[in-house]
């Protein structure tokens, strides 16, 4: 039930909408890209917690839009076993602060934070990152 006086069109969009927005971004990748992006978990939370943030020495938890946990494609092997799946983060309450800020959509945002993350999970180089969010775009 919506609070008095507010619709959903007055809410902030919730993690299953930015959810439904980078899982539209990731269908909008090429599909040379999305080959390889099977095993990859996209999930969505408010924040970090508090032990990614300190492992990465962030004080302010509306610094971190979005990381990649796992190891690049490139450093994989087929002898590996037994590791837990690639995950992108992507973290909702940074985003909405981001999109307020900006000016540009949320879906472009959401965009942008989820290429960035593909591109760790293939040890692209940011230019690279670049030309990718042009084609997901």
């Amino acid at each position: 039930m919506e609070p008095e006086g507010q619709s959903a069109a007055t809410l902030a969009p919730d993690i299953a909408t930015i959810e439904a927005l980078a899982l539209a971004a990731l269908n909008r990748l090429p599909a040379e890209f999305r080959a390889h992006l099977g095993d990859v978990v996209v999930r969505v939370e408010d924040f970090a917690d508090d032990a990614v943030l300190a492992n990465m020495g962030i004080d302010d938890p509306f610094s971190l839009s979005g990381l990649y946990h796992g190891r690049p494609l490139s450093e994989k092997s087929s002898m590996d076993s037994g590791a837990l799946p690639d995950m992108i983060f992507l973290y909702r309450r940074p985003l909405l602060d981001e999109w307020a800020e900006t000016g540009v959509t949320l879906e472009a945002l959401v965009t942008h934070v989820l290429v960035h993350e593909v591109g760790h999970h293939f040890g692209l180089s940011d230019a690279d990152m670049h030309a990718l969010e042009e084609l997901a775009g």
